[in-house]
């Protein structure tokens, strides 16, 4: 799937948005911006329609150089999809996914994903022009919680990352997972390291269950390991500092003999060397 780090909440349909529209709103206790433009999206789609408009791209500029100077301010993006919309993306939600492609976006534009969050609601209709929504998305200002470094020792949250290490799970023979809040939480501490010690690197090492020959595993585990990189990629860590590695079947945390424990060993494991 097109990945992202995300609080894959449940999500009923919910009251319709005033309008049906959502202007481009910037509004934080020290920052406002505002234009009646917004992102545009097609009607069951996830990707941006480009180009953006010129006052859409003023903002990000404007929000780039708050967010540069106020790193513990956090952006909540909220992002909307119709319940008649059809949802062909793997994120638990369209208006999740195009919360995460707006996310990128930013990110694209040399915002820090860290300060990012995205959510999804699903609404009973949308304001509809041919095939083109408008207005999916609002923004939200919250402050970052802090995490604990004594006296700015990052080896704390080293530590706290490597003991209890960010895990992610695969069906058999694919790809591909959502993020849940704890996992989340992970990428986010992540995240914080590499900004502050520049010379970190990440590690992602790939396994997998027994089930078939083993250099077939090997490779699915290696494919896993660089799936997860594309990930931290699109998450605003550099390719540079990523590296990968296999181990296929012959580290397994499970009974390869039960299906949960097949399961359990289907994994990437992610680290700060």
């Amino acid at each position: 799937m097109s990945e992202t780090r995300a609080n894959t909440e449940k999500v009923t349909p919910a009251a319709v948005k005033s309008d049906n529209f959502v202007p481009f709103v910037l509004n934080g206790s020290e920052f406002e911006f505002k234009t009646n433009e917004n992102f545009k999206f097609l009607k069951n789609n996830a990707a941006i329609i480009q180009p953006i408009s010129d006052s859409i791209s003023i903002g990000i500029e404007k929000l780039n150089t708050f967010l540069v100077s106020n790193p513990k301010q956090k952006i909540i993006i909220t992002g909307y999809a119709a319940s008649e919309e059809k949802n062909t993306t793997q994120f638990e939600n369209l208006g999740l996914a195009r919360a995460n492609e707006v996310k990128n976006f930013f990110v694209a534009k040399g915002l820090a994903a860290s300060q990012f969050e995205v959510k999804g609601e699903i609404v009973s209709s949308w304001k509809t022009i041919s095939d083109t929504l408008i207005g999916l998305v609002e923004y939200k200002f919250e402050i970052l919680h802090a995490v604990s470094t004594a006296n700015g020792d990052w080896s704390v949250l080293k530590d706290k990352i490597n003991t209890n290490p960010l895990i992610l799970h695969f069906n058999t023979n694919k790809s591909n997972f959502n993020l849940n809040n704890e996992e989340d939480q992970k990428l986010s501490d992540i995240i914080k390291y590499l900004e502050n010690i520049k010379n970190a690197s990440v590690l992602i090492v790939g396994h997998s269950d027994n089930v078939g020959n083993r250099e077939m595993n090997i490779a699915l585990a290696q494919k896993r390991a660089e799936f997860s990189k594309s990930y931290l990629i699109k998450n605003g860590i550099g390719a540079a500092r990523i590296d990968i590695e296999s181990k296929g079947p012959d580290e397994p945390v499970g009974d390869n003999a039960t299906t949960e424990g097949r399961a359990s060993n289907r994994r990437t494991v992610i680290t700060i060397k």
